[in-house]
């Protein structure tokens, strides 16, 4: 598998989570959840291209939580 590119939104398989790739360190890329929060690490291998509608329902989620008040 290719390294995903800086800004490309993939799927961390191993829990699901749709992050946008920030950065890479070593052998490890960076990823930052749709609406922002705390970024996490994690191996490219563990990760796929998100399609459209994975980042859709990431993105409505985000929406979501912050009309209800749990997100700023």
């Amino acid at each position: 598998m290719t390294t995903p590119a800086f800004g490309t939104y993939v799927i961390d398989i191993r829990d699901g989570r749709v992050g946008r790739v920030v950065g890479r360190e070593g052998p490890r890329l960076w990823l930052r959840p749709v609406g922002g929060g705390p970024e996490w690490a994690c191996a490219p291998e563990v990760t796929r291209c998100a399609t459209a509608a994975e980042r859709l329902r990431a993105e409505t989620g985000y929406v979501n939580a912050r009309s209800r008040g749990e997100r700023a």
